[in-house]
């Protein structure tokens, strides 16, 4: 289960579904005890008499204004479909079906909806909608929008979610505020539940005169705790607190989202907004920099007490960030090509020499949780392995998984020669200092990024990859050049993120299974297309408990990782944030993420003294 705030909205399932239009349901019995939330497994956190979260301050005060950055352009306010840039932060006008927590694996509970409502075998769910949801043009919340919401997504959403609602097999307005889901004879996915719960909800009656699939270039209406006040598409975009929010009292949503006014900014680039951010035109950054963080931030506001700095521990997941190697392209089909490469890259060195010690190396696609596989396959995913002995690579059964290390010297020899022997013993040679195979080929790829940020620890990479005799050029475009570019798969290789929460489930179609290997703008970067994989896959979706969801999951950890689909990053494991000292918090933070901005608000006092010193400044 893919959990975020709008970075990836669950959407779709299969064209063939027709929303409303759907076979009604038939004359079995659709009912079950109403609940106050659901989990993938295991027992909910909070009973269905609490009253707010532990991690959120009930008495926050709210108003103020708080500014964030976002990089570089948006030109839409429809983040649903592949077309145009969405504006930053517009999930803040939305509400879902129900909401997760951040001090729990898999849980989620009322929020639009009142209740919900599920069989033993999980083979339905439905939504009784809370009778004081409101648009915020006063118009009730109704199970045909949720309806309409579904099959818009089905017909005109981004291809993602396709995969991502694939087991659904019709959904229904049963009555005004009751929406029923039904799925496929046969299916066991017990995350589907939760994750049609995810389901943001769109008003069909503002949508009627409106193109679903196109950009949408005017502010879009909603029924969550903002709504958009102001905009100027490519640099802001200012969303204001609904006074009259009719989910207030909802307890999942108590003490939350303090702030009177949200803006967003945007900038060029991170290291422009650094200076922008020193200089106080926003409020708050969560640090992705390791240079940025050891260097950037001594200025006098931190010196007197006006800028804070500091690490927050996690629990969370860190998922993988590698260099991706698109095997559609013939240079990275070949699984030895793909090793050698990995050779290449000496972390250690980066890591001492540019990243000033501040990573861990990434080892798992599911690394910093129980999830990640370590050793040899234990007799439970052997289970699962075994009919797949023929389709895997055989060191899976026979040798523990290792990142290639070095001593940090900058001496990488070792890992070199080896990447030579194994390239020469798939038919590649070194001629006059250049790779190539058999056919005169040299072996040469295109390194595409994002953001000159990456460049300074791509280039040794590529130092490195020509001293193998493989030409690496680095080509760096601006962002959206790269999203178009990622999207039609037209790259060799690039950074790739693949995000992983500690109940991974329907999402992991999307990464690897192959009915996305060409479905432009998926995730499946890669290009994936393997039936062992898609089997494995299937194991973790249908993990009937938290053992087996384990056991899955660490097998297809494995065959992930001894395909060297891709060259393994770093990873942190604390938060590095830095804002100005005008924020009160709660004394508990959620255990999942940093809690801002959630459930931080503006504290008169400090807003105060921070305005002072700004005004002494100048």
């Amino acid at each position: 289960m893919t959990i975020a705030r709008f970075a990836a909205i669950p959407l779709a399932i299969l064209a063939a579904l027709a929303g409303p239009s759907a076979p009604p349901a038939a004359a079995q019995d659709y009912t079950a005890a109403p609940r106050h939330g659901i989990a993938i497994h295991g027992d909910l956190k909070y009973g269905p008499d609490f009253e707010h979260l532990d991690y959120v301050n009930p008495d926050a005060p709210r108003g103020g204004l708080l500014t964030m950055e976002s990089s570089g352009t948006f030109d839409s306010f429809n983040p649903f479909i592949i077309r145009g840039t969405p504006a930053a932060g517009i999930g803040l006008i939305y509400d879902t079906l129900l909401e997760a927590t951040f001090d729990e694996a898999s849980s989620e509970y009322a929020r639009l909806a009142e209740s919900v409502e599920m069989p033993e075998d999980r083979s339905w769910v439905a939504f009784n909608l809370n009778p004081a949801a409101r648009w915020h043009d006063g118009e009730p919340v109704t199970a045909e929008d949720v309806v309409w919401t579904f099959t818009m997504l089905v017909e005109k959403g981004a291809p993602f979610y396709a995969a991502y609602y694939g087991d659904v097999e019709a959904v229904e307005a049963v009555s005004e505020r009751r929406v029923l889901f039904r799925f496929k004879d046969g299916v066991v996915n017990r995350e589907l539940p939760v994750i049609l719960g995810q389901l943001y909800v769109l008003p069909k009656h503002w949508w009627a005169d409106r193109d679903f699939s196109a950009p949408l270039s005017e502010a879009p209406l909603g029924s969550g705790p903002y709504k958009v006040a102001d905009f100027e598409f490519g640099r802001s975009e200012t969303y204001e607190r609904v006074e009259d929010y009719w989910g207030d009292g909802v307890p999942v949503m108590v003490g939350r989202y303090n702030w009177g006014t949200v803006r967003y900014e945007y900038f060029r680039d991170r290291d422009v907004a650094t200076e922008a951010f020193k200089a106080g035109a926003f409020d708050f950054r969560q640090e992705n920099s390791s240079k940025r963080w050891a260097t950037a931030y001594d200025f006098p506001a931190r010196d007197a007490g006006m800028v804070v700095k500091e690490e927050l521990p996690h629990e969370r997941g860190s998922g993988m960030q590698g260099f991706v190697m698109n095997i559609r392209r013939p240079v990275f089909a070949d699984r030895a090509v793909r090793h050698a490469v990995n050779l290449a890259f000496d972390f250690e060195w980066t890591n001492k020499a540019l990243l000033y010690d501040a990573y861990t190396r990434t080892e798992s696609y599911f690394a910093n949780t129980d999830l990640a596989s370590s050793g040899l396959p234990s007799e439970a995913e052997l289970e699962l392995l075994e009919p797949l002995r023929d389709q895997i690579p055989p060191e899976v059964f026979t040798e523990e998984f290792h990142i290639p290390a070095t001593d940090g010297s900058g001496n990488n020899r070792g890992n070199l020669r080896e990447g030579l022997e194994i390239l020469r013993e798939a038919g590649w040679s070194l001629q006059d200092g250049v790779m190539k195979n058999a056919d005169g080929t040299a072996l040469e790829f295109e390194i595409l990024l994002g953001s000159a940020a990456s460049e300074r620890f791509t280039l040794p990479f590529a130092k490195n990859l020509e001293r193998l005799g493989i030409k690496a050029t680095v080509r760096t475009v601006d962002p959206v050049q790269y999203q178009n570019r990622l999207r039609d798969f037209d790259f060799d290789m690039t950074i790739g993120v693949f995000p992983q929460s500690l109940s991974p489930g329907n999402e992991q179609v999307d990464f690897w299974g192959s009915s996305r290997a060409s479905q432009p703008g998926s995730r499946n970067i890669i290009g994936i297309a393997d039936p062992a994989v898609d089997a494995l896959v299937r194991q973790v979706v249908t993990a009937k408990d938290r053992d087996a969801l384990i056991t899955a999951t660490r097998a297809l950890d494995r065959v992930l990782l001894w395909n060297y689909y891709l060259v393994p990053h770093f990873h942190s494991r604390t938060d590095k944030i830095v804002y100005w000292n005008r924020f009160g918090r709660p004394d508990t933070k959620p255990t999942l993420t940093t809690g801002f901005t959630d459930t931080w608000w503006v504290d008169p006092e400090k807003d105060a003294a921070v305005r002072k010193w700004k005004r002494n400044a100048n």
